[in-house]
């Protein structure tokens, strides 16, 4: 068993197919992952042909890896084959919300971490792309995913083909509160982000960015206001498209 201490996430894959007797054990394997009410709240999109892929690549900022990939797999909240399968037995359902949509999304990344544990038991390499829902309407449209159907979710899938240095986790402390939630001193602060700030990679990172603090790379360059309160505006046109709003 591989363990998740030096766990990578993987770009590069060799043309090594993933058989799909393989992938449809580890999904089948996943499926043994808590679950709302064992409701199962999720499907996944299996995706090899390449012009897919390559249609695919713009909604994840054509990240190489998406049509590298021999595999990409798109997890969803899925609250309408519930839906459907109460309106069939007589039931009404009241799914079309965002308590709904959490509950489903919940589900989704649990069942895609597990399939990802899994999957890396058995030698593969994988990476989640965190631009699934920057996004959603192109995949949705392009997955003809319909109401009720919200990709959370996408992992590029294939054998290594590549062994990059493992990357810097912040320690046990910067994370953990004993009974209740303690708030971050100044001090303490210090304390979780000494060992990533001196990383020479982290102070080249500032250095090439023209930035005095790592977090200024963060707030500045990555993941910006201006970026973010956009990209949540098009999270909730998409929401409300696939009926959760």
């Amino acid at each position: 068993m591989k363990s998740i201490t030096i766990r990578k996430s993987i770009r590069k894959y060799t043309s090594e197919e993933v058989s799909d007797a393989l992938l449809h054990t580890l999904l089948e394997q996943a499926t043994r992952t808590q679950t709302m009410g064992n409701l199962q709240l999720y499907s996944v999109v299996v995706t090899r042909d390449a012009s897919m892929k390559a249609r695919l690549a713009p909604a994840h900022f054509n990240q190489p890896m998406v049509t590298g990939a021999p595999v990409v797999l798109t997890f969803c909240a899925d609250f309408r084959r519930t839906t459907l399968w109460a309106e069939n037995r007589c039931a009404s359902p009241g799914y079309d919300n965002i308590l709904s949509f959490m509950n489903a999304a919940t589900d989704a990344l649990l069942y895609c971490q597990t399939f990802c544990n899994l999957a890396e038991e058995q030698g593969l390499g994988l990476c989640f792309l965190g631009t699934t829902v920057y996004m959603p309407q192109q995949i949705i449209s392009l997955l003809e995913l319909p109401k009720l159907v919200f990709p959370v979710a996408t992992i590029t899938l294939g054998w290594p083909d590549e062994n990059p240095e493992l990357t810097d986790r912040l320690p046990l402390d910067a994370i953990l509160h004993t009974e209740t939630y303690h708030d971050y001193t100044p001090e303490r602060i210090d304390d979780c982000y000494a060992a990533k700030e001196a990383l020479p990679a982290n102070q080249h990172f500032v250095a090439i960015n023209h930035k005095e603090t790592l977090a200024q790379v963060f707030t500045d360059i990555r993941y910006t206001r201006k970026d973010n309160e956009a990209l949540s505006e098009t999270l909730l046109e998409a929401l409300r498209q696939q009926g959760f709003l």
